[in-house]
């Protein structure tokens, strides 16, 4: 069952909740932790909780860093964030146990602090005394909490770091180094990016590739000054500097092209002592890649077009429609469940096809001439062209082939679904971002052909295309919701899981008093986030971007 589907349950009548506004990152770091450790200082990690229905429940978990009552952790948290909610986090600090500890019932509890990520999102930083328990300070300790926004982030720079010739600071082996990566803000502050793991006994070591949000890395701004600092690790958290440097990430990208990506690795200290002192070694950016992340609205305004096919269920169990109990019954004075469905989701659509012309298709009825049951003919009765001008077309067609076909059955949608499947896969062919398909599926009931549909969903999650399915009247929909696969992969008969989810299922009982565009807004809320998908794992750009901008360059808007 989708997100969307979810919050518009527990919403008040004719109110449901927008989807997920944006993604929020939360940098933590701690001072003035209590010293659990009678030997050594603390080994703090921080545990984030967040409260569902009453609950705490484990949302991740920090590194653990060794030996520092005044930790800055490299983990980065990733939330939704939802403007309608207040979402309910708690920050646990514990002193950690053992090498790489997972659970934290045995660790020493060094305090906690409870907020809204509302709250957070609204200083950007936020820092509150750490409490014991029953509300009692825990001394001066102090955790920090920062948020960023990254829902306008367009992208994703992986970075390859090693060293040459660094300084040995350890007198009976070499040193163990390790990288820090910090971004500098506007306001001087310095914030932690990366650190990469320790290389042991290594003066020449080959750190590990790392992964980074543009966003993270520069805040999108590719001249934004970059430290580096290079330490020789000690276990009990007196690291030794090595040395450092600064640079951008424009020039990173410039170094790298012409193969002179490397910075020479300064201890200040020894600068200014050594008469003769060069360096403390040097670092070297191995390889770097940029991968640029495409929205929703780029491939829309990069001319994607929307094709809506909207199929509609006419089997008996419907009842007549010449009873006003039918669920297909025209009452001119309100439209029925299926036209409020029909009209609230295509209007939105038809703003992303530049014909306004939509394919309406039937289901589950004996159908004129022979009269033999059909489970995909054009409501129209044009089978070749099976396309209405606008939704008003659609509504009138609907209006038109009611008193024409008899209502039977069975619920069948498979053949739907391979219909349109066929379209979108001569679409796949052309290699570009032009055409994306979604299919609105209003049936009263549970489909008859379960395993033929799934076997058509996980091909077609292979396809530009999107499937919605809107459930009409007072049935038992619960099996219906095997097929969105909110809850797990959907998975044919044959065992094959689907590439996507790409099933959307939404019970039209539940939403009937929110406005049309409350409900269109619920109903396609996954839609953006399947087109994007789907392009993506293709390497599909949007159309009409420029030769840089296929190549993978980087460019960002701030």
């Amino acid at each position: 069952m989708s997100a969307c589907w979810e919050r518009g349950a527990a919403a008040a009548p004719g109110v449901v909740p927008a989807p997920c506004a944006s993604k929020v990152e939360l940098r933590l770091s701690c001072r003035h932790l209590l010293d659990r450790d009678p030997l050594t200082k603390s080994d703090p990690s921080v545990v984030l909780l967040l409260q569902s229905q009453g609950q705490w429940v484990q949302v991740d978990r920090t590194e653990v860093v060794r030996s520092c009552l005044h930790p800055v952790f490299s983990k980065v948290f990733t939330l939704d964030y939802y403007f309608e909610e207040a979402q309910k986090l708690r920050f646990e600090v514990y002193d950690s146990h053992g090498p790489g500890s997972l659970g934290f019932q045995d660790d020493d509890f060094l305090g906690g602090m409870e907020c809204t990520l509302g709250q957070i999102v609204a200083q950007k930083k936020m820092t509150r005394p750490l409490l014991l328990k029953f509300g009692r300070n825990a001394g001066k300790s102090t955790i920090t909490v920062i948020a960023e926004d990254i829902s306008t982030n367009n992208g994703y720079v992986e970075l390859s770091f090693r060293a040459w010739k660094l300084d040995d600071k350890d007198v009976f082996s070499k040193s163990d180094p390790f990288l820090e990566l910090y971004r500098i803000n506007d306001d001087h502050s310095e914030q932690l990016v990366y650190r990469t793991e320790v290389v042991k006994n290594n003066l020449n070591p080959v750190w590990e590739p790392f992964k980074v949000s543009l966003n993270s890395l520069c805040s999108c701004e590719e001249t934004r000054p970059l430290k580096c600092l290079v330490w020789d690790h000690d276990s009990r958290g007196k690291h030794d500097f090595i040395g450092e440097f600064t640079t951008t990430f424009a020039e990173m990208q410039r170094a790298f092209s012409e193969d002179q990506a490397q910075w020479e690795c300064v201890n200040a200290k020894y600068k200014q002592k050594k008469r003769h002192y060069k360096n403390s070694g040097v670092v070297i950016l191995a390889d770097l890649k940029f991968s640029r992340v495409y929205s929703f609205l780029d491939y829309i305004m990069g001319g994607c077009q929307i094709h809506f096919t909207v199929a509609i269920d006419f089997t008996a169990s419907n009842g007549d429609p010449q009873n006003s109990c039918s669920l297909h019954y025209i009452n001119p004075f309100q439209p029925n469940e299926y036209l409020q469905a029909l009209v609230a989701v295509g209007e939105v659509c038809q703003d992303y096809d530049s014909d306004k012309r939509f394919s309406a298709l039937g289901f589950g009825a004996r159908i004129p001439p022979k009269f033999e049951v059909s489970h995909d003919f054009a409501i129209n009765f044009n089978p070749e062209d099976d396309e209405c001008e606008g939704i008003q077309g659609v509504v009138e067609a609907y209006q038109d082939c009611l008193p024409r076909v008899q209502l039977y059955g069975p619920t069948n949608v498979a053949p739907i679904i391979n219909k349109v499947a066929h379209m979108a896969a001569a679409e796949e062919r052309t290699g570009e971002a032009s055409q994306y398909y979604i299919l609105l599926v209003l049936t009263d009931g549970v489909v008859t052909d379960m395993a033929d549909t799934r076997e058509a969903i996980v091909r077609a999650s292979h396809l530009p295309m999107s499937i919605i399915i809107v459930g009409v009247g007072n049935a038992d929909f619960t099996d219906m919701q095997v097929l969105d696969g909110d809850d797990g992969v959907l998975r044919s008969p044959r065992g094959e899981p689907a590439l996507r989810d790409i099933v959307q299922f939404v019970p039209f009982r539940e939403l009937k008093n929110a406005t049309p565009a409350a409900l269109a807004k619920c109903v396609l809320a996954e839609v953006p986030k399947q087109v994007v998908e789907y392009y993506s794992h293709k390497e599909l750009p949007p159309r009409g971007l420029s030769a840089r901008s296929q190549d993978g360059g980087p460019g960002c808007t701030p």
